[in-house]
């Protein structure tokens, strides 16, 4: 089976490194990478992640005070 993955898009880098920093310490198998051009044209960070662990991840990052701008699929 072939993992699919995802990347969570943030407001700003600030949110992005304590996304990374909070994911890492719960044991989530997480890679900060540059955003797809696809997604936004504006330069920066976004999070990478196994796409089954979408919903656990985003609600633990938004109780851990993370601001999320979006959720995608990975192409």
């Amino acid at each position: 089976m072939i993992d699919r993955f995802g990347v969570i898009l943030f407001p700003s880098v600030h949110f992005a490194l304590r996304a990374e920093k909070k994911a890492r310490e719960k044991g989530f198998k997480i890679k900060l990478i540059p955003v797809p051009r696809y997604l936004s044209s504006d330069c920066g960070v976004c999070l990478r992640f196994l796409w089954t662990e979408r919903e656990t991840l985003s609600s633990f990052l938004e109780a851990e005070g993370v601001r999320i701008e979006g959720i995608y699929p990975l192409e």
